[in-house]
């Protein structure tokens, strides 16, 4: 603890915190966080001598005229996060969930960044070094900190919880990912709800999907503050989709009209979610809704980009059997005129990725899609379909840049490491 309080001192007196000695450290904490393939001490004199007024190092091989040497810089670096946060008196709201967490997320900030001071977490930062990066960014002005949870494995939420003890919490669903690392379903299960067991414990709060079964049981025995039905604090239903979404919510029997440029029936839970967070915090209703309007989806995540030949729905920054069904449903219900799919791969499956390819092909014909283009070497060896398939991304660039799709509406779905977003060079 002598060394972490030796260190927030410093950080109070700098300006802020820096991992990777190529950006700007000039005045700030240096953590040289080591990687399987590679050794941040390493770069800890580069960043002393671009300025940095401290470096936090493990590696006593590696000293410098200004750092301190601590037996792990990872965990340093969460317990100073975990003791910033204790100095401060800001709600940490933390989100988690299989889908949709990163956008829900994102449309929060929006609304409450036009009412108070925040933090929040930048992009899909979310993990064991992300988490206290974000807690870091706190300052006296801030009110509400917004800390996205990822996790791979079991307990990885319940550690994140403990370094930013939050006050508030959303799971926005629970669903078949990770699945490799979790082991089962029921493993995703425990994981997310370790939030909400965090919040039990802790006298918490939470912001619960009235309609989601799974998130009510869960959820029993902890203050809430609601959405969905007509039994909920905040209740909602989508009025509008060409193809974005446009929502009817009230609260207090008053309602009101909430457009956003946001695409998939998917993402009304999301909407929802930011709206009643916005209540929750008494955002004003005309802020909640130009704060919800304003939003652009981005990064791959159902971004709409027209090309010259066609209009797509990119959401290829991830994917799961779970929000794969929903994207999907929501495209071929939409009755695009001339809709073509292209699937890549769902990663970390593990045992069950065969089954799960297989089923989102049983989706597809119950659905009666005609064009759909798979890849990667999992749907490749699905059966029972006509559908064209291809071992990778290069190759069925290759073929569509020979067979251009033309005046189409596509969707293009996959997990990250599929590089599904190349193929606009070709559509």
């Amino acid at each position: 603890m002598r060394n972490i309080i030796e260190i927030y001192n410093q950080f109070l007196l700098s300006d802020g915190i820096s991992t990777d000695s190529r950006e700007d450290v000039n005045n700030k904490i240096f953590f040289a966080l080591s990687g399987d393939n590679f050794n941040g001490n390493k770069f800890a004199y580069e960043a002393h001598k671009k300025g940095a007024r401290l470096c936090v190092i493990d590696d006593s091989s590696y000293t410098t005229n200004d750092n301190i040497l601590v037996p792990n810089v990872l965990v340093a670096l969460q317990e100073l996060a975990q003791y910033h946060r204790n100095k401060s008196t800001a709600t940490v709201l933390a989100i988690t969930g299989t889908n949709g967490k990163t956008t829900t997320k994102e449309l929060i900030s929006s609304v409450l960044t036009s009412h108070t001071n925040i933090v929040s977490t930048q992009g899909n930062f979310n993990n064991h070094i992300g988490v206290p990066l974000t807690l870091l960014k706190i300052n006296p002005s801030t009110k509400i900190a917004i800390v996205e949870m990822g996790a791979n494995n079991i307990g990885e939420i319940n550690t994140l919880c403990n370094i930013a003890q939050p006050n508030l919490g959303i799971i926005t669903n629970i669903g078949k990912a990770h699945l490799e690392g979790f082991g089962s379903f029921e493993g995703v299960v425990s994981t997310k709800n370790e939030l909400f067991n965090y919040l039990k414990k802790n006298n918490g709060k939470v912001i619960v999907n009235n309609d989601d079964k799974l998130l009510k049981s869960l959820s029993l025995n902890i203050p809430q503050f609601t959405y969905g039905n007509s039994k909920a604090n905040v209740t909602g239903k989508i009025i509008e989709h060409k193809p974005s979404l446009k929502i009817e919510w009230n609260t207090n029997n008053i309602s009101y009209d909430c457009s956003s440029q946001l695409y998939g029936n998917y993402n009304f839970s999301n909407i929802m979610a930011a709206i009643t967070t916005g209540i929750f915090f008494d955002v004003p209703s005309t802020k909640i809704n130009k704060a919800i309007g304003n939003y652009f989806p981005k990064n791959n995540r159902s971004q709409k980009i027209v090309t010259n030949n066609n209009s797509i729905i990119m959401d290829a920054y991830n994917a799961n059997p779970t929000s794969m069904n929903g994207a999907i449903t929501s495209f071929v219900n939409y009755n695009f005129n001339n809709p073509y799919l292209i699937l890549g791969d769902m990663f970390e499956l593990g045992e069950y990725a065969i089954a799960e390819h297989q089923t989102i092909i049983d989706i597809l014909t119950n659905n009666k899609v005609k064009n759909a283009i798979l890849i990667g070497n999992d749907f490749i060896k699905t059966k029972n379909h006509n559908f064209q398939t291809f071992i990778s991304t290069k190759e069925a660039m290759s073929y569509l840049d020979k067979n251009r799709i033309k005046n189409a509406n596509i969707l293009v779905k996959g997990s990250r490491g599929m590089k599904l977003e190349d193929l606009l060079m070709v559509l």
